[in-house]
């Protein structure tokens, strides 16, 4: 007895001299005591040796189970739901009160508004995580939090600005979950200092929740994890950073939610490997580390304005199997020194590969040789809808890097490959292989391709626009089409261009070329294009020499502009298309099915729409176009004569 009793008056003295708090628990609770409450007028007194008075509270000192000084505006209360511990922001001050069942697990530091958290726990406390809830504002505070074992913070209403360091520094080596409650919007900003983000975590960061969570990075990154980070639910607008607005490493899931992000001055979102040798994709992504992007679901849109910045951008690979995603790029090329090339903005760039088999996807470049998608790998897709908009000129740069940008297509020819960027639509340097989905692509700018591969080429199934400035798609090897829709129209080059065999063994093909030495469908000159099957109509020819056959090519002299015509394979309608207002009336029409081809102009069309809304899969009406004999010996150029000239 006479321990408890020097020990209660320690700790009388310890709280009295330095405005601490005094924690009393008993079997009924905890309550706590300030420096305030223990007075000349109300003193702590004890009588008998078995009671001790504290204010107008007096307890029995064998009822006494545990008593503890915490520091100032922290303090521990039966009140507070088990593994909560709350956070109240109040201007220059914050209040720290914890759980009972925690309160050994968890040691707060408050110096004004600045609450430091350090968590000792190394497994569940009853079967269940801590819970830190923040609410409150302030102009002058933080989050600084320090653990080996996982937690929730959750933010109940919070505002939360730090102008020397980051809103919420969090070094724990495990997942964090990140949750905006239902009904709150909170917002976080950081300011000067050497943080990493306005929002840090060194572990897994989970960014989940119903509510809204508005971030601000005004040093460096909005949001970054030195692990991955998963997105669910929450609605979280980044509308500033210096540096990215989400950056990570291992990989990047969004599962739902909507994620707004602009004012950046770097990448929108940016994945990177987290060590030196990629995991891959691994299952339910366990020890995954691959620099990954999973787009599963949501709505994303991301702006980025600065140079040469990517919206979305994978040291890995990037997956979209569902949501709406929006990207716009707006900044110019630049010149990078390290690896001696020009380098554009791109909406998605992948270091590895690209999946699309789902989502909605809007993408637009706007700057200098901005592309819509840039894959160093392969790119497949087998659903969704991708739409993509370039209207910036190809950017070049002088021997000494000076950038500029180029308005004449004709003018690149004079620079080489690492030089130049161009503004395309889709780019691989490594094989595209076409299984599904639409691909809406529109290019405007000088040297403005539609899709373009570095390798092979391959389409099975899909529809396929593309209204271009130059090549509407190209391959610098074989280029396969066995199935699906497809529409170029190019202003400025061929139509489809095989740097290798083209071989069209069957789907829908309307292409038009830009006439004089471009033609509609062009291989390379020590390679050949072969025809077996599909339905084509190609203003502009097919290239010199083809091979066609199991079918019957035939020309048309004449077609008009705006006007929409069917083609017939044999007495079925194989599709209805418009003829565009760029295409030249001076080229030949010529028109391939397995049966004899029929053409009739000025039908109604039915049915699918295709390509942007020129083109359906069945028509009526219309009157019977005259259609001639076609030799591939006379190619597609002007009158007949050209073909296989431009490459």
């Amino acid at each position: 007895m006479k321990k408890i009793y020097s020990l209660l008056a320690v700790l009388m003295l310890t709280i009295a001299a330095e405005a601490q708090y005094l924690n009393i628990t008993t079997g009924s609770g905890t309550k706590t005591y300030s420096a305030a409450d223990l007075t000349s007028t109300s003193p702590v007194t004890f009588a008998n040796g078995t009671t001790m008075t504290v204010g107008s509270d007096t307890y029995t000192i064998g009822n006494i189970t545990h008593a503890t000084v915490t520091t100032a505006n922290s303090s521990t209360s039966s009140d507070v739901a088990n593994n909560t511990v709350n956070i109240v922001y109040n201007g220059s001050s914050a209040t720290v009160t914890m759980a009972e069942n925690v309160a050994s697990y968890v040691t707060a530091t408050v110096s004004g508004a600045h609450v430091t958290i350090a968590q000792s726990n190394t497994d569940a406390v009853d079967n269940d995580e801590i819970t830190y809830v923040l609410s409150g504002s302030t102009t002058d505070g933080s989050l600084t939090m320090s653990g080996s074992y996982k937690c929730t913070v959750s933010l109940a209403g919070v505002t939360l600005t730090n102008p020397s360091g980051a809103a919420i520094n969090i070094t724990n080596s495990k997942r964090i979950q990140l949750s905006a409650k239902s009904g709150t919007t909170n917002t976080l900003t950081d300011g000067s200092g050497s943080q990493k983000a306005c929002i840090y975590s060194k572990g897994q960061l989970q960014l989940q929740g119903n509510g809204t969570l508005n971030v601000v990075g005004n040093y460096n990154h909005a949001i970054k994890s030195a692990s991955y980070i998963e997105v669910k639910n929450l609605t979280l607008n980044i509308t500033s950073a210096v540096g990215d607005g989400i950056n990570c490493e291992e990989y990047l899931l969004m599962k739902s939610g909507t994620v707004t992000i602009s004012g950046v001055g770097d990448d929108g979102i940016q994945c990177d490997l987290g060590g030196t040798t990629s995991t891959g994709e691994t299952t339910d992504h366990e020890d995954e580390d691959s620099g990954n992007i999973y787009l599963a679901g949501g709505t994303l849109n991301v702006t980025a304005t600065a140079t040469a910045a990517k919206a979305i951008k994978a040291e890995g690979d990037i997956q979209v199997s569902d949501g709406t995603i929006t990207c716009t790029t707006s900044g110019g090329g630049e010149w990078d020194s390290d690896d001696k090339k020009t380098k554009a903005a791109a909406c998605l760039s992948a270091d590895g590969n690209m999946i699309i088999s789902g989502g909605t996807l809007s993408l637009t470049s706007k700057g200098a040789g901005g592309k819509g998608i840039t894959v160093d790998g392969t790119l497949t897709t087998t659903g969704g809808t991708v739409t993509i908009n370039t209207s910036g000129h190809a950017v070049v740069a002088s021997s000494s890097g000076t950038i500029s940008t180029v308005s004449n297509s004709q003018q690149l020819d004079s620079y080489s490959t690492n030089y130049k960027s161009l503004p395309k639509g889709i780019k691989a340097d490594g094989a595209i292989a076409i299984n599904g989905g639409t691909l809406n692509i529109i290019t405007t700018g000088a040297g403005g391709e539609g899709i373009e591969s570095k390798s092979t080429l391959t389409m099975t199934d899909g529809v396929v626009y593309a209204s271009t400035s130059d090549d509407g798609i190209n391959s610098s090897s074989t280029m396969t089409i066995s199935g699906g829709s497809i529409m170029v129209s190019s202003s400025g080059n061929d139509g489809l261009d095989a740097n290798g065999n083209m071989n069209i063994s069957g789907g829908n093909i309307f292409v038009v070329c830009a006439g004089g030495a471009e033609v509609g469908l062009d291989a390379a000159e020590q390679y050949s294009l072969n025809i077996t099957g599909g339905n084509i109509v190609a203003i502009g020819g097919f290239e010199k020499g083809a091979n066609v056959s199991n079918g019957t090519a035939k020309q048309a002299s004449s077609f008009s502009r705006n006007t929409w015509y069917g083609l017939y394979n044999g007495s079925t309608v194989a599709f209805a298309f418009k003829v565009p207002s760029t295409a030249s009336t001076s080229l030949k029409m010529v028109v391939y099915t397995q049966s004899t081809p029929a053409l009739s102009s000025g039908v109604t069309g039915s049915g699918t729409s295709l390509w942007n809304g020129n083109g359906y899969t069945s028509c009526s009406g219309g009157s019977t176009v005259s259609l001639s004999s076609y030799s591939s010996n006379s190619g597609g150029g002007p009158g007949g004569g050209g073909g296989g000239w431009g490459r």
